[in-house]
């Protein structure tokens, strides 16, 4: 798997940002968070990465939020965009959950992922509890965890 995720299209770049700055005004403790909201949280994740999995587009594209939806378009270019620009996510051959954090209906959920070379990645995800309740995901970055303690 490539070490570098690169020509990302400037709708990616605005996705990536969305999530950084998701996670900057997040805070660093599960307090605000239910035992409700944190399952749903990790549902909706895993739920997305067995979509990939099963390579089934639409529902992997409807664990997106809007932002991501608008931004992306469909279903197909969506799961596309994984495929290419997230490998890791879109194949990961092993995940662990760590413990969600987040309030106001934010959320940042951190996931450790090891890619088919035994190389492991933290794919931070961002959150956003909608008007009908359910969590969404409005972005994801990814960072190799060479050197960062997990």
């Amino acid at each position: 798997m490539s070490r570098l995720i690169t020509g990302f299209s400037r709708r990616v770049v605005q996705l990536l940002m969305v999530a950084i700055l998701g996670m900057l005004v997040l805070p660093a403790s599960a307090g605000g968070l239910s035992p409700k909201d944190q399952k749903q949280i990790i549902e909706v994740v895993q739920a997305q990465l067995d979509a990939f999995a099963q390579d089934d587009a639409a529902k992997a594209f409807s664990f997106a939020a809007p932002n991501i939806r608008h931004l992306v378009g469909s279903a197909e270019n969506f799961l596309e965009m994984v495929r290419t620009k997230y490998e890791i996510v879109y194949r990961p051959s092993a995940t662990t959950f760590m413990q969600p954090i987040g309030e106001a209906g934010q959320a940042v959920l951190k996931v450790r992922m090891t890619d088919e070379d035994g190389d492991i990645w933290i794919a931070t995800y961002t959150l956003q509890r909608q008007k009908t309740k359910v969590w969404r995901i409005t972005g994801c970055a990814l960072n190799e965890a060479t050197g960062i303690a997990v």
